[in-house]
């Protein structure tokens, strides 16, 4: 079954920008995941068991690193990446 994820981080830190970065090309390793991003949001398709383990993985990295974090995620099942 395929995926597509809209998600947006918010760090709750005045130097915000590092720690979104990090997320976003921590995710665009995986090589079975798509990865786009744009200044509003970053989009993830794949694999459902793919990309709900790398989600569950990074964001949890992101809670361990980096303190409080708010994600807004929408989840829609297919590919929407076309």
């Amino acid at each position: 079954m395929k995926l597509s994820v809209e998600i947006s981080k918010y760090p709750l830190h005045e130097d915000y920008v590092p720690f979104i970065k990090d997320f976003i090309e921590r995710l665009k390793a995986h090589k079975e995941l798509k990865v786009v991003s744009n200044c509003m949001s970053t989009q993830v398709f794949g694999d459902y068991d793919v990309v709900m383990g790398q989600l569950q993985k990074h964001m949890k990295r992101s809670f361990e690193e980096y303190g409080k974090i708010v994600f807004v995620c929408k989840f829609i099942s297919g590919d929407l990446s076309a």
